[in-house]
């Protein structure tokens, strides 16, 4: 039995129940995975994270690359070492984030050469160079550098995007197989582009799928096109992606987005959403409502975010303390509702799988 392996354990129409094995430990699906982009999730220790029920992290090394550097987390024993986590573990190529730098980037058929963030410095990414930094990380799962173009690109520049990320993705599947393949203790999962055009997205599963990945991701949705475009696309990506592998829709974690999703086949997500909304003092409420706490509405309420939500925020506090914590701005009030966000997506996707479980 090989250390990866995905398990599909029920369906219920296009809804699938499954279980991802890795050297770290399993984890059900569909799933959350929470980011933590620097190694951490802001505000939050690894046993708070556990404890909302997470089981797959993700962090990015891009930035991780760029500070402190894979070399030297690999020196101190890895990325779960580094950062405390013994459960499984996804990279992002960082592609997303070097092609959101706008001006600062340069793209070419072998790779991309951009301006760091941080301190101007010139880095070069290329599809060997993007796994040989996740090499020296040591995560379960690593991506393959994929070109991601803006929301609003036009079809001619989706498909030059489209065509690069599979002339990159033969590279990596090349490189991953010299070095061993997953027999070596990580998976590499393909990324579909194609933007909203369903002939595209469907081209890029076909192609993907050829390359015998791990897993397959499907990229560039959620910047900006309508729900619509987005099932569209979404549904002419995963009718051609292989039913034994596991699929990962990237930067989607809304709850809505998350239930629509799974009902079409995906397995797992990660998105900032919930810590991001937690920092900025808003949590996820029933029935899909988002709470602004810092609104005056709570400032005499004694109820929980959620009534019978079993977060660590939900059991000990009521919505007027955190009201009053957000107003004066204290630190709390992000890791508080943090913690209930993350909690309450876990929550969701432990519902969608008993609804595949009854299924099955």
């Amino acid at each position: 039995m090989t250390a990866f392996r995905f398990e599909l354990l029920g369906q219920n129409g296009k809804l699938r129940r499954g279980r991802f094995h890795t050297p770290h430990g399993t984890f059900e699906t569909p799933c959350f995975a929470p980011v933590g982009t620097y190694a951490t999730l802001k505000g939050l220790t690894p046993e708070q994270v556990k404890a909302t029920g997470a089981e797959l992290i993700l962090a990015n090394s891009y930035h991780l690359h760029v500070r402190p550097g894979a070399e030297r987390i690999e020196r101190l024993g890895g990325l779960h070492r580094f950062m405390g986590w013994d459960g499984p573990i996804l990279t992002d190529s960082g592609g997303y984030q070097v092609f959101s730098l706008g001006g600062k980037v340069k793209v070419d058929d072998g790779g991309v050469t951009f301006q760091s963030v941080i301190d101007g410095s010139t880095h070069r990414c290329t599809p060997e160079s993007v796994l040989t930094f996740q090499k020296q990380l040591g995560p379960d799962i690593a991506m393959v550098l994929d070109h991601c173009p803006p929301g609003d690109a036009d079809l001619a520049t989706q498909r030059d995007a489209h065509e690069r990320t599979l002339r990159w993705a033969r590279i990596a599947r090349d490189v991953h197989d010299r070095w061993g393949g997953s027999a070596r203790g990580q998976a590499v999962f393909g990324i579909c582009q194609g933007g909203i055009d369903p002939e595209l997205r469907a081209a890029s599963a076909v192609a993907m799928a050829a390359m015998d990945f791990d897993g397959y991701a499907i990229g560039g949705l959620s910047v900006g096109e309508t729900k619509a475009q987005m099932a569209v696309a979404l549904d002419a990506a995963v009718d051609h992606l292989p039913a034994g592998k596991i699929r990962y829709m990237m930067g989607v974690g809304m709850p809505e987005d998350l239930l629509a999703a799974t009902a079409q086949g995906v397995d797992m997500f990660d998105c900032v959403v919930p810590t991001r909304h937690g920092r900025n003092h808003t949590a996820f409420g029933a029935d899909g409502t988002s709470l602004k706490l810092r609104n005056a509405q709570y400032a005499d309420d004694p109820n929980p975010l959620v009534d019978g939500c079993g977060c660590y925020c939900c059991r000990k506090y009521s919505r007027a303390y955190l009201r009053h914590l957000a107003v004066a701005d204290e630190m709390l009030a992000g890791i508080l509702l943090s913690i209930h966000n993350i909690h309450f997506l876990q929550d969701l996707m432990r519902s969608i799988r008993a609804r595949a479980e009854g299924a099955a």
